[in-house]
């Protein structure tokens, strides 16, 4: 069987570039200067990002706030809102086309009863500069905006994994939060990065793939 081809339903420049929405089949994909960064075909990944984060929170942490870094394809977000312990839900998306799509757009079938959510919050700003100039704190960071620590979408994201990046995100966190980042394949050096910055109990969740190696979600807590 061929497999269905590739309609482009959106393309926008923006300050960071340009990014796309492409349909495939039933699957919507995402893609920032020519570089894929997600679809709708798995998600198991995006999910683990926010189940580990709550799971590694402290005992009895009554509604817990979290930060999720990147809209994406919503995974993360629907994640969030499904499960009723957390309190407030705050998502960070520097593209307007990426939240365009999720409320006016092909997204929204994913992401609707989310967004609804009286917990939810769209800020539209880029991830690195909130974090650095935020007096917010969250009681979990989760980060999904590249491919990973060493594999990023702009030169600019290079800063969230600089020391002073990991240093901001340990400031935003409440004593005893959890910081999770989502990365396209393990990475020993930023695990070494996370305990230089101070972090504890820095450890690696994999999901396997197909082919390849697999998703990961890095995870350290901040000391309580």
């Amino acid at each position: 069987m061929i497999p269905p081809a590739h309609v482009t339903l959106d393309r926008r420049e923006g300050p960071f570039g340009e990014v796309v929405l492409r349909q495939r089949g039933e699957h919507f994909e995402i893609i920032a200067n020519g570089c894929f960064l997600m679809d709708t075909s798995d998600g198991r990944s995006e999910r683990l990002l926010i189940d580990v984060a709550l799971t590694a929170l402290p005992a009895g942490r009554t509604a817990p706030s979290v930060l999720i870094g990147g809209l994406g394809v919503g995974f993360s977000l629907v994640r969030a809102a499904e499960e009723g312990r957390w309190g407030r839900i705050v998502v960070v998306e520097r593209e307007q086309a990426i939240v365009d799509w999720h409320r006016e757009g092909p997204l929204d079938r994913i992401s609707a009863a989310a967004l609804a959510d009286p917990r939810t919050g769209i800020l539209h700003t880029d991830l690195v500069a909130h974090l650095r100039t935020s007096t917010e704190r969250y009681d979990a960071l989760c980060l999904d905006i590249d491919n990973g620590p060493d594999w990023t979408v702009t030169e600019s994201n290079d800063g969230l994994y600089s020391p002073a990046g990991l240093a901001h995100c340990h400031e935003r966190l409440t004593p005893g939060g959890v910081l999770a980042v989502w990365s396209a394949q393990p990475s020993p050096a930023f695990e070494q990065a996370l305990r230089n910055a101070g972090f504890s109990g820095v450890r690696t969740e994999e999901v396997a793939v197909a082919r390849g190696v697999p998703d990961v979600v890095h995870l350290a807590l901040r000391a309580g």
